[in-house]
């Protein structure tokens, strides 16, 4: 079942993408913000409606939660147990600088915990994809897919760490200054989790506000290819435990890389 689930949430994911490609290609010429009746609002809500409209086919007993959708009261979601989590279209400033380090992101949620999920850039193609069962798996365009695992890959002397192409701050460098030397391997939206995943970054320390449907699917790319991700305090990081949907900060890196 997890493979006829995870081939579903590909295609759900690429035609949510095709719908906010539609949008994106006018962005040439255009300048925007997000504001009500915007074109990237409209972009959000087409591909939220892609995408929910998607999952009641593919699972209609499961709730959804959505970036479009977080005025469900923590009443109601206490009571999940299981539930999608999705982000419509994660990496607003780089859909309006259009650099293409925008997603879709698409987590299925059991016992707090990302299980599946899926991270698709349109723009760039690159399709990520994992389940806790089945591990995890790359597609660029159409070319094979690859699988993902990290833990035989050695962090590199000079440790790269992954920082936020659009919010620079103090505290990424503090942090940073526990290393003796690093190359900071700039990305956006939740592509950044990914990196770790490829192994193309060893370490991503978001000192930074995130809501939970912003890292539910890169989450889940990246355990699944054998990547570590804490709170600062050594904490797991879970989901849908509290009122509040913002994430504590959190920590993810290559399994072989020590750090503090």
């Amino acid at each position: 079942m997890n493979d006829i689930l995870l081939e579903g949430l590909q295609k759900i994911a690429r035609d949510a993408g095709d719908s906010i490609m539609s949008f994106y290609r006018q962005g040439a010429t255009q300048t925007w913000t997000k504001k009500d009746d915007s074109p990237l609002t409209e972009a959000d809500l087409a591909a939220h409606h892609i995408i929910e409209a998607g999952l009641g086919e593919l699972t209609p007993h499961i709730p959804v939660l959505s970036e479009e959708s977080s005025d469900i009261t923590w009443q109601q979601r206490q009571q999940w147990s299981t539930y999608w989590l999705v982000d419509p279209l994660d990496g607003t400033k780089e859909f309006i600088k259009q650099n293409g380090e925008f997603t879709v992101n698409i987590a299925l949620i059991e016992n707090n915990q990302p299980v599946m999920a899926v991270v698709y850039a349109p723009a760039l193609q690159k399709m990520y994809f994992a389940s806790t069962t089945l591990g995890c798996f790359y597609q660029f365009a159409d070319e094979g897919v690859v699988s993902l695992d990290v833990t035989q890959t050695k962090a590199a002397e000079i440790v790269r760490v992954v920082g936020s192409r659009s919010h620079p701050s103090p505290e990424m460098h503090e942090f940073c200054e526990q290393f003796p030397q690093v190359d900071i391997v700039p990305m956006g939206s939740s592509l950044k989790l990914c990196l770790i995943a490829q192994g193309l970054a060893d370490i991503y320390p978001r000192l930074g506000p995130t809501m939970e449907w912003d890292t539910g699917a890169g989450h889940c790319i990246a355990i699944c290819a054998g990547a570590k991700i804490v709170q600062l305090n050594g904490q797991i990081l879970d989901y849908n435990n509290k009122e509040s949907l913002l994430n504590p900060y959190f920590v993810v890196s290559n399994p072989n890389l020590s750090w503090s």
